[in-house]
């Protein structure tokens, strides 16, 4: 099981690499999400679960981001993922780490809905993505982690080549 997952980490690192390069955004929300999908999968096999329910839940997000911004969406996500959090917590008592994988969760819904500027978005998703990181490190996952650091790598990479496109405007 471990290999499998292991496996699926890896092709939601390319999946979500590939996104990452969108430069429209409803085109990176569908590759997102299936990346989100495929990674969301990666955890639940590794028994990660708020990783699993974060990243499937924001999978189901950027697929309802298509077509609704709606403040009433944002904010039925948001209660989601916090009755998520405090079910975890509270009734299944998982350690306080898992906390840091509902805010990384929390930090890309909220950046999903209301950012419309791929630039912002980027920028937005760097303190997700650290958060996912360190959770990834703590839960023992490696693609988890090789993913977060992609994709902060790709959005360092991005946000330097649109810095340049915009100086040369």
């Amino acid at each position: 099981m471990g290999i499998f997952a292991e496996a699926l980490g890896a092709l939601a690192l390319v999946i979500n690499f590939i996104g990452y390069r969108q430069n429209d955004m409803n085109r990176y929300r569908i590759i997102s999400a299936v990346a989100l999908a495929v990674v969301s999968t990666h955890f639940f096999l590794l028994g990660a679960m708020a990783a699993g329910i974060g990243c499937g839940l924001a999978s189901l997000r950027n697929i309802v981001a298509l077509r609704y911004r709606r403040s009433e969406v944002v904010l039925l996500f948001v209660a989601v993922n916090l009755g998520f959090l405090f079910y975890e917590w509270f009734a299944l008592q998982h350690a306080w780490i898992i906390a840091i994988a509902y805010t990384s969760s929390l930090v890309f819904t909220i950046g999903s809905f209301v950012l419309k500027s791929a630039t912002r978005i980027r920028q937005w998703f760097i303190l997700a993505e650290l958060l996912g990181l360190t959770y990834a490190i703590l839960v023992g996952s490696i693609f988890g982690s090789i993913f977060n650091i992609s994709n902060l790598v790709s959005i360092f990479i991005k946000l330097k080549q649109d810095y340049r496109h915009k100086k040369t405007d």
